[in-house]
């Protein structure tokens, strides 16, 4: 009898212990793939089981969460969600997330390790940290200018610090409520529909995922390219640059949109935007120093991210003379997105450095402690020192007297270049409208902002639509409100 109560014992220790190798197997080496497998609810459960932290501007959140007492219980919720939609994104129960939201996941949902002193713990016990907190770079007045500026029409705002990179407005048109996708019902998926479905798509960044032609707005490129290369050593030197132009190798002939642009300087063509003469001089630079003045602003760079990503702008190095011309003045190949050419104009008054842009200030626990910060940038050099200071010099004259002075502003020093930018089959589309500029306060040490802006405008006349007199002012309203920002 004793014998086989000790060999039940025995049989019962080797379930035992194999209910504990399998459960080992399941909750230890299988458990990656456990969480990892879209049927295991117990992920999003906790995910929305506690607040998500928020993304700041200014100080003040734009963001929030919803107790909705169901099984996911908190939903996100945004202020002024429209106005800030290019920034932050969506975070959506159904979804997903996209820009802030997204790249910086980790720290709003509680997940990233640095939000807690002891990783290892927290990953033995399963808890959840308490989601933390993004610190914005962005200007509420500045972000609210460009927004109200736009006015709904299609285009697009970025406007940087130009010391530091610091990215002030990223203002996109149209735009849409992010909260309209948070939740979980049918509303949700409707909502989703029409969003995709709209011919206007509200949900595309055009700030940062949208290239355009850059038109005119180029020309800053082509003669920091001309300068550096001793191309052009004085800009009050009249130019070999018949009107109209005919392009190397073709029997077509560029025009300009006003007369009296043959054999101008360069002070003169820049101020009043001649094709003409800045596609000869393209063609006189050559491809290989146009590609690489184009590369040192940042065009052809694919790893920008500030920190989600943004499309890359274009040159293209494998064009002939006459491609080369038409690039040289932002047609052909050429494109740009909008914070590209807020880049370009920061470069010029920065002395010629460019500081990579960002977002995000810093990243902090919910209690406020600093999780990580956005550290020293890198600087890239896009022209000579003294190159910039002359496009400078003709970049304020546009304003004081040529084709920007929109975009005056009484006591400051505001520089800037226009541009129309044709698109289309024959150019047959309505032109892009762009203005890209910079501006310095009276008692500034420096510059402290350069915007670029673009609208697209299709509802406008052919004839009214021009960087001067659509997109300038809208430009003035951003500068103006970064050098009365007390932010």
């Amino acid at each position: 009898m004793t014998r086989y109560i000790r060999h039940a014992a025995c049989f019962c220790a080797l379930l035992l212990l194999a209910l504990l190798v399998n459960a080992t197997r399941v909750q230890v080496f299988q458990a990656r793939s456990h969480d990892e497998n879209p049927a295991n609810r117990r992920e999003n459960i906790a995910r929305y089981g506690l607040q998500r932290g928020d993304i700041l501007v200014g100080g003040r959140p734009v963001t929030g969460s919803r107790d909705t007492g169901e099984q996911l219980r908190f939903e996100r919720t945004y202020k002024d969600g429209p106005l800030y939609a290019p920034v932050t994104g969506f975070a959506s129960q159904e979804y997903g997330t996209t820009f802030l939201e997204h790249a910086e996941d980790g720290v709003l949902s509680g997940s990233d390790p640095l939000l807690t002193p002891f990783p290892l713990w927290n990953d033995f016990t399963r808890r959840r940290n308490p989601g933390g907190d993004v610190v914005t770079t962005l200007d509420r007045a500045a972000q609210k200018a460009a927004f109200h500026g736009l006015g709904g029409r299609k285009g697009a705002v970025a406007a940087v610090e130009p010391a530091t990179g610091r990215i002030l407005a990223l203002v996109s048109s149209p735009s849409y409520d992010p909260a309209v996708l948070s939740g979980n019902d049918r509303g949700v998926g409707r909502s989703w529909a029409r969003l995709n479905d709209d011919v206007d798509r509200p949900m595309l960044n055009r700030a940062v995922r949208q290239t355009y032609p850059p038109g005119s707005t180029f020309k800053v490129v082509t003669a920091a390219a001309a300068l550096d290369a001793g191309v052009i050593t004085d800009v009050d030197a009249a130019t070999d640059s018949p009107a109209p132009y005919t392009l190397p190798g073709t029997t077509t002939s560029l025009t300009n949109e006003s007369d009296g642009c043959a054999d101008l300087s360069l002070r003169e063509a820049f101020k009043w935007s001649c094709n003409t003469v800045f596609a000869k001089l393209g063609v006189k630079v050559g491809v290989g120093d146009m590609t690489a003045t184009a590369h040192a602003f940042g065009f052809n760079d694919k790893s920008l991210r500030i920190p989600f990503s943004v499309a890359p702008s274009t040159f293209d190095p494998a064009v002939d003379k006459a491609q080369l011309a038409l690039s040289s003045i932002g047609q052909f190949n050429t494109r740009a997105t909008p914070l590209q050419m807020a880049m370009v104009a920061a470069a010029v008054a920065n002395g010629g450095q460019i500081r990579a842009p960002y977002l995000v200030e810093r990243t902090t626990t919910d209690d406020g402690d600093t999780v990580a910060t956005a550290g020293s940038r890198p600087v890239r050099q896009a022209m000579l020192p003294s190159t910039a200071v002359r496009l400078k010099e003709l970049m304020t004259q546009v304003v004081t007297e040529g084709t920007g002075t929109n975009a005056a502003i009484p006591g400051a020093t505001v520089g800037g270049k226009t541009g129309t930018a044709q698109h289309g089959v024959g150019n047959s589309g309505t032109p892009y409208a762009w203005f890209v500029s910079w501006a310095q306060g009276e008692r500034d040490m420096e510059p402290k902002v350069a915007v670029a802006v673009v609208v697209e405008d299709a509802a406008a006349d052919r004839g009214e639509i021009t960087g001067g007199g659509v997109a300038a002012p809208i430009a003035r309203a951003v500068m103006k409100a970064v050098l009365n920002s007390k932010d």
